[in-house]
């Protein structure tokens, strides 16, 4: 008995029992929040309008931040699609199939993870610049990449492959091969087994990962900032664009711009909750919760 009170007396209380840890721990994160989160937004949102509606719709309506949002909304057109096709073949392949270099293929599309965007462009200048290794015969077919839209959108491509992919492959490993095996018994094709077995199944998580590839594309700047050169009126997307204003001292302007990219970031957020709420169960398994 002596034993036993002896070590209930130094049993350690659990964090969050007492009402003064649950108020300190409660303090730090609503602080940090408003500090780290809250703060910053409300702020580009103030900065933005100090001076007006007027003056930030003429901000907004300036000609180099129209063509900056233009080419980031292009941009976003052409390499969220892309990667939602890469991510569903990739999926379907990892979790469909068993073949030599499929622990690789993982590998590969979790690099961008790990890769500094900036050494994504560096590589790309390697590859497609004029000196590069496709370069001279680019440049011989008169197909400019670097510097132009498709570097832009394959820097894009290159950081934002991996949003799809991770979201779909946990979700179809759960889901396992048993559907899609009964579909093929009953004389449907490997087409048609996708179409209508496999991509209902999923296609929460696709629009999941497209929503959150979408406006990592909308504010890339490191691997665009190499590989764009950053042109003025020509090769700015928006978050460049923001950094250009702000360098000219037109503060007000640059807040204007990244309003947009603030209100992309939070529409984000909206659909990812939208999202969460009405289909728990198959986002639960598609981020591996």
């Amino acid at each position: 008995m002596m034993n036993d009170q002896s070590h209930g007396a130094w049993m350690v209380t659990p964090v969050g029992a007492g009402p003064v840890t649950r108020r300190v721990v409660l303090g730090i994160v609503f602080v940090l929040t408003l500090l780290v989160l809250i703060a910053p937004l409300a702020l580009i949102f103030s900065s933005a309008l100090s001076q007006g509606l007027e003056v930030f719709f003429r901000n907004l309506a300036e000609p180099g931040t129209q063509h900056a949002i233009f080419l980031t909304i292009v941009t976003a057109m052409i390499a969220v699609p892309v990667n939602i096709l890469f991510g569903l073949a990739a999926a379907w392949c990892v979790t469909k199939f068993t073949f030599p270099g499929r622990t690789l293929l993982i590998a590969l599309i979790e690099l961008p993870y790990s890769i500094s965007p900036i050494v994504a462009g560096v590589a790309y200048l390697f590859v497609y610049g004029t000196t590069g290794l496709f370069g001279p015969v680019l440049e011989l077919l008169g197909i400019k990449v670097m510097f132009a839209l498709p570097a832009i959108v394959l820097a894009s491509m290159f950081v934002t492959a991996p949003f799809v992919a991770r979201e779909l492959i946990p979700l179809m490993q759960v889901q396992g091969t048993d559907e899609e095996e009964a579909a093929v018994t009953l004389g449907a094709s490997g087409f048609a087994t996708f179409v209508k077995v496999t991509l209902p199944n999923v296609r929460w998580a696709v629009l999941y990962g497209a929503i959150l590839c979408n406006a990592r594309v909308m504010g890339e700047f490191g691997a665009v900032s190499v590989v764009s050169g950053n042109v003025r009126g020509q090769t700015t997307t928006l978050p460049l664009q923001i950094e250009l204003l702000y360098q000219d001292y037109n503060v007000a302007g640059a807040f204007a711009a990244a309003t947009v990219l603030t209100a992309v970031a939070l529409f984000t957020i909206l659909i990812k909750v939208v999202l969460e709420r009405f289909s728990p169960d198959t986002h639960g398994h598609a981020s591996g919760h």
